[in-house]
């Protein structure tokens, strides 16, 4: 079982405000797998996984394979991930691109209650494996090396064209 972080590795940025997190969990869930990336350090990531032309894989535990039946019919996929080094309690950030304290639900930061990020990604190959986990090689990743998986969703044209999205926002202030 992963260990969650009770403090991040790393200490709080000029400008944050905490709240106490409540002193049990609502949910429980599975990790299905880890992102594999090249990243090690949060500074090194991508703004967001739109920013990113890295090839990096979602890797699905072998229990889990048989739900990946046909995904390679799909060219996009919604990944959602658990950013498990991030503090959960800080409520209010200063972002680097900005100079005025936001509050984390107004940012796509990873500091949050519940740290779960998420990223429209291109898939590329699926790369199945006997007895281990199924790699499924993905552009369009954010997050560190190891992080560890929630859930893989197709991504459908009803969701919004993920290429002419990322232009329009292009221009728009993201965090």
């Amino acid at each position: 079982m992963t260990q969650i972080a009770e403090k991040p590795p790393f200490g709080r940025r000029p400008g944050e405000v905490a709240t106490e997190l409540p002193g049990a969990f609502d949910a429980g869930l599975y990790f299905i797998g880890r992102a594999r990336t090249p990243w090690t350090r949060r500074e090194e990531c991508p703004k967001n996984g739109a920013g990113s032309t890295v090839e990096c894989a979602l890797e699905i535990d072998a229990r889990w394979s048989d739900g990946l039946a046909t995904i390679e019919e799909r060219s996009h996929l919604w990944a959602l991930y658990y950013m498990h080094l991030s503090p959960r309690e800080v409520m209010i950030q200063i972002p680097r691109h900005s100079g005025a304290p936001r509050g984390v639900f107004a940012l796509r930061s990873p500091a949050r209650p519940n740290p779960i990020a998420m990223s429209v990604v291109r898939l590329l190959r699926v790369e199945r494996a006997q007895d281990g986990p199924t790699r499924l090689i993905v552009v369009g990743l954010d997050c560190l090396d190891g992080t560890p998986l929630l859930d893989v969703k197709p991504w459908s044209p009803a969701d919004g064209a993920p290429l002419a999205a990322r232009a329009e926002a292009a221009g728009a202030t993201t965090a």
